[in-house]
């Protein structure tokens, strides 16, 4: 089976969690179109083909570029299927080989920067995914209900007791990609859906978050805050970075401002590679 070449390896960046409704798709695109705008090369992966969550907006993005005329960036894309081959071995080499060939035509189109959104659910295809990050970017909502896919809290004092099973994929992701290249990468956790009150739920949440990124191993960042322009503009495959050229009648409010800056928060804590042409959209 084919393995991606250590010397000309494009940067990964992976978006995963066990769990849905984390807004993992709309950070996907959002970075990857921020990152375009940039001057990257960017490929997009979606993991999970039967969802299809990126694939439709990036789908919707096409169509409205085509339909209304608009100039706006697109990345290169693949969708990777899960194997329905009845052998698990066999299924599993399978998705492999999908997975590397994909990245190789990536790569053939010029990207520099992949990014992969991963399935919600523990499946071979998303370990495997996982596994070849730079970056892992995973998003929860600022709950004690998601934090539960890190760690097993005490409900009374909010002591760890222990990492939960997505915690432990990820440490088995770090030591593939150590074994597979020597590579390491850098775990962020984004806090997202983020209410603008301080209540103390926020803050019990963000206080046990930096005792288990210490435990575990990751860095947090705060991600978007609960507003319903996200929403709209997903439908669309839009992204808030696209307001301006794609003329659908959104007045920039201070609020739109502020999501926007979200974004660019984001973009700007992950640990990126030069730019190797960059024409800033």
């Amino acid at each position: 089976m084919a393995t991606i070449s250590v010397t000309n390896r494009p940067y990964f960046i992976v978006l995963g969690n066990e769990k849905g409704g984390s807004g993992k798709s709309t950070t996907a695109i959002h970075i990857i179109i921020s990152l375009l705008r940039e001057g990257y090369q960017v490929g997009a992966m979606d993991l999970d083909a039967r969802q299809g969550t990126l694939a439709g907006a990036l789908s919707a993005r096409r169509y409205f570029v085509d339909s209304k005329g608009v100039e706006l960036p697109l990345p290169s894309f693949r969708a990777v299927h899960r194997s329905s081959h009845e052998h698990r071995a066999e299924a599993e080499a399978e998705e492999c080989a999908a997975f590397n060939g994909a990245v190789a035509e990536l790569q053939a189109e010029g990207a520099e920067i992949i990014v992969i959104d991963c399935p919600g659910a523990d499946t071979h295809l998303s370990r495997f995914g996982h596994s070849h990050a730079d970056t892992l970017i995973t998003p929860i909502n600022d709950s004690f209900v998601d934090f539960s896919m890190l760690a097993k809290v005490e409900p009374d004092n909010h002591d760890i007791v222990n990492p939960s099973i997505y915690s432990e994929m990820v440490w088995e992701a770090r030591k593939a990609r150590f074994t597979r290249d020597r590579g390491k990468f850098d775990w962020i956790v984004m806090r997202n859906r983020l209410a603008a009150s301080e209540a103390r739920n926020k803050r019990d949440v963000g206080e046990t978050l930096e005792l288990l990124a210490k435990r575990i191993g990751f860095r947090t960042v705060k991600g978007f805050g609960e507003r319903v322009i996200f929403r709209e503009l997903y439908l669309q495959g839009l992204t808030l970075m696209d307001v301006k050229e794609a003329n659908i009648g959104i007045a920039m409010g201070l609020s739109h401002v502020a999501a926007r800056n979200e974004v660019r928060a984001l973009v700007s804590a992950i640990k990126l590679p030069p730019a190797k042409l960059r024409m800033v959209a």
